[in-house]
């Protein structure tokens, strides 16, 4: 059984034991989260999302993902700014999908 949940605008196809990593949800290790917003399951295609569907997840740890590096350069202009970003995430595993 899968489910299609969205959350932080972006959108994951998840099953049971799946570890995802979504963008940062608050919340303490060992916390359980669920999520209402179900796009479809395996039975059922929502309009927008699926009625007394959810999915809940356990949340394993806040991390920051790896830097990415943001260089804008002019040439000839002696124009050059140089900046990093780090985006914190949550590492999730999805206990369970229900679908009524």
């Amino acid at each position: 059984m899968f489910a299609v949940i969205k959350t932080g605008g972006k959108q994951y196809k998840v099953e049971p034991n799946d570890v995802i990593r979504v963008e940062k949800l608050p919340g303490q290790v060992g916390d359980i989260i669920t999520f209402d917003n179900v796009i479809m399951t395996t039975n059922k295609i929502g309009e927008p999302t699926v009625i007394g569907a959810s999915v809940t997840a356990t949340l394993l740890e806040q991390i920051s993902d790896n830097k990415v590096i943001v260089f804008k350069k002019k040439r000839r202009q002696n124009y050059r700014r140089k900046k990093g970003h780090r985006q914190k995430l949550t590492v999730l595993r999805v206990a369970s999908i229900i679908d009524s």
